[in-house]
């Protein structure tokens, strides 16, 4: 007989003979009859099995404790007049897996720092299983919305000799003896005895080598680990994270952000449309008015402003600002909350003074900005950063010798200005950043199977 999923019974709400494998729940037992709260994965809400003393077993069910894995026979029962819409009422039930009282997983509310200690059993809460199932169908969302329009999903390396992000943020790799390297005359260490006879890193970015891909198939996405050693203990930055990627060609910042916009809210859609136990669950006991955050970002027009005039705003604002708004740097989260409340809802903001953003950004007519966006959300702050890149070879090489990067390294990438360059387009997504804003959850910690941040790398 074929496994049931519990997920599938709590649907079809069909009487029929069901067999369920499961972990129990909660065990409530009485004198000639007991009800098993049982979940097999498949979904959040749990099945109830009513079990009762005609079955030879009785008293070794009624001591089952919370955690046991179990083999149920039995029937479905509807119950339209009570709060569950059905139940199962057991003709057999079997331990498969016994759980001792030591057991961390109580039926009682855990401390998410708890949990975290706990992170190989934390999916068995409803807290997790809700965040992690949603992280799955986000996942799925994410290749639908490119595959359905075309796009070529591209695996880039994360062995990488091309410095993106800067070599200080990426992580080196060596097959060296660290306790007994090979030096150079001139005392630096002699990489060229390493495996890949250079120094190579962890991937930061895939960017790069998606932009070759880029000018041969035009619309393409990397989604895929990355990695930064940045040592940052706050609740959104982790050293390793997944990144969505998408580079097109014959796409200016206009488009850019014309896709942005279409994207996120497809992604939030389909999320809305294939987990509505676990959106209601995170909107009840995680963030309340979730659900409607949501709704009403679908319902929204981005508004499009540009950096410049957000410092206008920021300015005019009659708020004692920590940091001090700039017509020369960076924004704060505090001036990031203020813009999208201003604007109640998702804002993109463009044009950035060309000294804070990275040399392969396109340079405006002004020669003071880039053609840089990102895209600031209520409540989670900064999701999306993408820009035009800069498709000139002449402009792209001054601005790597003002910004000091060497170009012997990614000769390779400058031959997509070289060999038929074309204006092109492309935005970076922290996978992480658009499930806690999805879930309401406010450390990233907990969005991730199993974090790495500083000086933790547990399991």
């Amino acid at each position: 007989m074929k496994r049931d999923k519990i997920k599938q019974i709590l649907t079809d709400l069909t009487e029929k003979e069901v067999l369920i494998c499961a972990w129990v729940r909660t065990n409530r037992a009485q004198a000639q009859f007991g009800f098993l709260n049982v979940n097999d994965g498949s979904t959040l809400p749990n099945l109830q099995v009513v079990y009762d003393a005609k079955l030879e077993n009785f008293q070794e069910i009624s001591k089952f404790r919370v955690g046991v894995s179990v083999q149920i026979k039995g029937r479905v029962v509807l119950t339209p007049n009570m709060k569950q819409p059905l139940e199962v009422h057991a003709d057999e039930i079997i331990m498969l897996g016994d759980c001792p009282e030591t057991y961390p997983i109580q039926p009682k509310r855990h401390t998410r720092e708890f949990l975290r200690d706990n992170a190989h059993l934390r999916a068995r809460t409803n807290l997790f299983n809700a965040v992690f199932r949603i992280r799955s169908v986000a996942a799925m969302a994410v290749h639908s919305y490119f595959q359905e329009r075309g796009y070529v999903y591209v695996h880039t390396p994360l062995i990488t000799c091309a410095d993106c992000e800067g070599s200080d943020q990426m992580f080196k790799i060596t097959t060296l003896d660290v306790n007994n390297l090979p030096y150079t005359e001139d005392g630096k260490v002699d990489f060229s005895k390493d495996l890949f006879g250079k120094q190579a890193f962890i991937t930061g970015s895939g960017q790069l080598h998606g932009e070759t891909f880029a000018m041969a198939f035009g619309d393409i996405y990397t989604f895929g680990p990355t990695f930064r050693t940045e040592n940052s203990n706050t609740k959104t930055h982790a050293n390793e994270f997944w990144m969505i990627e998408p580079e097109m060609a014959f796409c200016d910042l206009e488009g850019l952000m014309d896709i942005e916009e279409e994207m996120l809210k497809y992604v939030c859609k389909y999320v809305l449309d294939r987990c509505p136990d676990e959106i209601n669950f995170c909107d009840q006991f995680v963030e309340k008015g979730l659900k409607q955050k949501i709704t009403d970002l679908l319902n929204s027009s981005f508004v499009r402003i540009s950096h410049h005039d957000v410092i206008d705003l920021l300015k005019k604002a009659p708020v004692k600002w920590e940091f001090l708004p700039s017509y020369d740097d960076d924004i704060a989260k505090e001036h990031e909350k203020y813009i999208t409340d201003y604007f109640h809802g998702p804002v993109f903001i463009k044009d950035w003074p060309k000294d804070i953003k990275a040399y392969y950004m396109k340079v405006n007519p002004d020669n003071k900005t880039v053609a840089a966006v990102d895209l600031v959300v209520p409540q989670a702050g900064e999701l999306m950063g993408g820009s035009q890149r800069e498709e000139k070879l002449d402009v792209l090489l001054k601005r790597m010798e003002e910004m000091g990067v060497e170009k012997d390294g990614i000769d390779w990438y400058l031959d997509t200005r070289r060999y038929g360059g074309c204006v092109h387009s492309g935005f970076g997504m922290g996978f992480e950043r658009l499930i806690m804003y999805l879930t309401g959850i406010e450390n990233i910690r907990d969005v991730i199977p199993y974090p790495r941040t500083p000086k933790n790398v547990q399991y």
